[in-house]
């Protein structure tokens, strides 16, 4: 259910109502305006000046003080130079000669650091010259000499042929021959024939290195000759 207010009395009647500008007022209000702008008008100069600045400062220049004078000298002292007092001679230690200490040679003489003077030079012994070893070819041995030629090739003689062969041989500490080498040969006969005897018979003296046998090689030339012609 809803309820509705009226009011009691109008809008128009109260007293809040807009009320008219009076024409009066705004002409007493333009009319003050134009006293005090006139009165600034008419104002004398000098009450205006007043407000005016004050100038700058201006500054100068100002003279430096002048330099203090100079201390005056300070006064010397004479000093007096006295003769000294003579002086006693001092009497020295007596030189007590050290033992000489076994091992390296020590050097006498001027410069020994044991004749007063504190210097010296000491010499060690001189080193003992590098070991050279002995070495001794290897030689035929005396009793290989008679077997010591190959056998001639039967082929070689019925051709009545002359030749020689040179090789390399190694021969082992025992003094054998280890290892053979065909260095040249007038004939590959004479070369097989040189080869399957050196291996079989020839005897040699071992190289010696300070004494020792040692392995070695040696080259060697074998000459085939015909003695009946």
């Amino acid at each position: 259910m809803y309820m509705t207010m009226q009011p009691t009395q109008d809008a128009t009647r109260s007293g809040y109502a807009a009320r008219r500008k009076s024409p009066i007022g705004i002409g007493g209000a333009i009319a003050v305006h134009a006293v005090v702008i006139g009165a600034f008008l008419l104002m004398p100069k000098e009450v205006i000046d007043w407000v005016r600045p004050t100038p700058p400062i201006t500054g100068y220049p100002v003279p430096l003080p002048p330099p203090p004078e100079p201390a005056p000298p300070e006064p010397t002292t004479q000093t007096v130079q006295t003769n000294p007092l003579p002086q006693k001679p001092t009497t020295t230690d007596p030189i007590i000669p050290m033992p000489v200490p076994a091992g390296p040679t020590i050097e006498t003489g001027p410069s020994s650091p044991f004749d007063g003077s504190g210097t010296g030079t000491v010499i060690d012994p001189p080193l003992p010259p590098p070991h050279i070893p002995v070495l001794v070819e290897a030689s035929i041995a005396p009793n290989a000499l008679g077997s010591f030629q190959p056998d001639y090739p039967g082929a070689m003689i019925r051709q009545g042929l002359e030749g020689n062969v040179t090789v390399r041989v190694t021969i082992s500490p025992e003094g054998r021959v280890s290892d053979i080498v065909k260095i040249s040969a007038t004939d590959e006969s004479f070369w097989l024939a040189t080869q399957k005897h050196a291996l079989r018979k020839w005897r040699f003296r071992p190289a010696t290195r300070d004494g020792v046998a040692v392995s070695s090689v040696k080259t060697l030339t074998v000459r085939f000759t015909l003695t009946d012609r």
